[in-house]
Formats: structure tokens, C-alpha cells, sequence
């Protein structure tokens, strides 16, 4: 894939969850001939819906969305198959003669898409399992202790919750002898897999106490909507809470409460919380993103003038 070029154009809208990118991505679909590509590490799960945020199937009669529910929550999905599948939607959808709109807010996917993706090191099922082991007994905080003393730049990235990326980042350091942030940084010095020769990028933000606003009611109507419902049919289809796919802010969360680890007040706060904090790590991953331009989410007309500006001039 070294050196391939898409001429055609793709436009690209991110932000931080809860800010409206589904609004904003859907107006836009109905004044220029979109499709929309979902940049969401979750939304790829079928019958995770409500904690996910996905648009609604009505939205998504409206506009074709792609990369939405194709696998289900006991299957491993990462960003090596994210770009995969991202890009054979670009394409499927220039040669429809259609403008790609790639949009949601998981920002390592985008980062893959745009500059490449680590390939990755060979698994080492021994010691992953070694390290499970410790897992349970010890904990992620142990764990992540461990990863702080041999890799901090992993550790400062991976929170002790991400518990599949934890065990990998210390599988990588223990079967190679090399931290895992130092095979990305070997990467990123080779040359980057595709390349886009027309893109526009917008990262939509607004007031962070507005944003954590947004968030807090989110969080809570997410609750009302049902999410407790759909964890307990997930049970009931046999996906356990063990799976990577439950790891995910809500569900983990939702997970303790059924568990009766916490109750019914401190499992909405701390999912808003975690809510919070994810999206302050939103922002950091897209402040990485090259030729990004930030737009305050309520200036909608100035969004809307400035992709029509961007299309005219081609």
C-alpha cells in the first residue's frame, strides 16, 4: 500500500463526543452528494447502539453510513482494520461519483487513516496469557505501574481501564526488548502508507463547560434511553463482560452497576466523569492532526461556507 495516492477529494470532520458531529455531518450529507464514513471504535459493534451514540436508523436511511455494526461485540476489531475498511469505503463510494465524509472522534483511528498504521508486533501467546493472569490477581494498577517504569510514554497514553491495550503494551515490551512507543516511533520514521491529495479536515469544538454540559446530559439520557436494557440483552445473547467491546466508557460503567459494585448515582457520575476525561483526550489526539482546522461548533454557517468554499474550488 506504500506510496498510494487518492486524488479524489474526502472531507473530514471530528471532534470531541457529545459535540454534534452527527448534526453537522448530516446537513452536510443532505446539501452536497454524501456518504459518511463513522471513525468510531464503537460504532462498528452490532446491538451496542445506545451507548455508542449511533445515528438513528432513520438518519441512516436519510444518508448511507458505512462502517456502522459489522462485526459483532466478541469480535476483535483495532485500527489496522479500521484503515482497511475505511479505505475500500472511499473508494466504494468516489466510484459512485460521491464526496466521502469520514467523521466521529476516535482520534488513533483518524491518525492511522491519515499517517499510517503501526504494523504491529507478532503476538506472544505465552506471556499475553502470563500477563492476564497477573491481571486478575494483581490488577490494572499494578500492571500499569509495571508499564510506567518501562515505557512512560505508552503508559501516559493507555489509562489503567484499557486493560486489552495495557496487557499488549507490556506483551510488546516483554516478548521484544523494546518499549512498544519506541516500534511506533521506528514507524512513523518510514514512509506513510496513503497519502490524500485533497482533503479538508475541521475539528468541531465549543466552550469546555459548555462541552461537559453537553456531556453530563448525555451521559444521563443515555441511562433513560435504555443502556441498561441493552447490557442486560447483550448478556442475554452470551457476550460476557470480559469482552474488549465492554471496555468501553458506559458499558464498563453499567457493567459495575449490575455487578452491584457501585450504585445507581455513582455509576451516572462516574460515567459523565469518564466521559469528561475521554473527551479532553479527544482534543489532544486531534490537535496532532496535521492542517486541521478548529470551528466553533455553533458557527454553523461558517462550517457549511467553508466546505461549499473547499468544493468550489475544485
Amino acid at each position: 500500500m506504500k506510496n498510494r495516492l487518492i486524488k479524489k477529494p474526502i472531507l473530514i470532520i471530528v471532534g470531541p463526543t457529545a459535540i454534534g458531529k452527527t448534526e453537522i455531518s448530516l446537513e452536510l450529507a443532505h446539501k452536497h452528494n454524501i456518504e459518511i464514513v463513522s471513525v468510531d471504535s464503537m460504532q462498528v459493534y452490532r446491538y451496542m447502539d445506545i451507548g455508542t451514540a449511533k445515528a438513528s436508523a432513520e438518519e441512516r436511511d436519510e444518508v448511507v453510513h458505512h462502517l456502522i455494526d459489522i462485526v459483532d461485540p466478541n469480535e476483535d476489531y483495532d485500527a489496522s482494520l479500521f484503515v482497511r475498511d475505511a479505505l475500500n469505503a472511499i473508494s466504494t463510494i468516489h466510484a459512485k461519483g460521491k464526496l466521502p465524509l469520514v467523521t466521529g472522534g476516535t482520534g488513533l483511528y483518524l491518525r492511522a487513516l491519515l499517517e499510517g498504521i503501526f504494523p504491529g508486533v507478532p503476538g506472544n501467546e505465552q506471556i499475553r496469557q502470563d500477563l492476564r493472569l497477573r491481571l486478575e490477581r494483581d490488577g490494572a494498577e499494578k500492571l500499569h505501574e509495571e508499564l510506567l517504569s518501562v515505557d512512560i510514554i505508552s503508559a501516559s497514553r493507555i489509562h489503567p481501564n484499557d486493560t486489552h491495550r495495557l496487557v499488549r503494551a507490556l506483551e510488546i515490551y516483554y516478548a521484544t526488548d523494546k518499549p512498544w512507543s519506541e516500534h511506533i516511533q521506528l514507524h512513523k520514521a518510514q514512509e506513510k502508507q496513503v497519502k490524500f491529495e485533497n482533503s479538508l479536515s475541521i475539528c468541531l469544538t465549543t466552550d469546555r463547560k459548555v462541552l461537559y454540559d453537553r456531556i453530563n446530559i448525555r451521559s444521563a439520557l443515555m441511562v433513560e434511553r435504555g443502556l441498561e436494557e441493552e447490557v442486560k440483552h447483550l448478556f442475554e445473547m452470551g457476550y460476557g463482560s470480559n469482552l474488549k467491546s465492554f471496555g468501553a466508557i458506559g458499558y464498563r460503567h453499567m457493567v459495575q452497576y449490575l455487578k452491584k459494585n457501585w450504585d445507581y448515582d455513582e455509576m451516572l457520575k462516574l460515567l459523565a466523569r469518564d466521559t469528561r476525561r475521554y473527551a479532553k483526550r479527544q482534543y489532544t489526539w486531534f490537535s496532532r492532526t496535521p492542517d486541521i482546522q478548529w470551528m466553533e461548533v455553533n458557527d454553523k454557517k461558517k462550517i457549511l461556507e467553508e466546505v461549499a468554499k473547499w468544493l468550489d474550488g475544485m
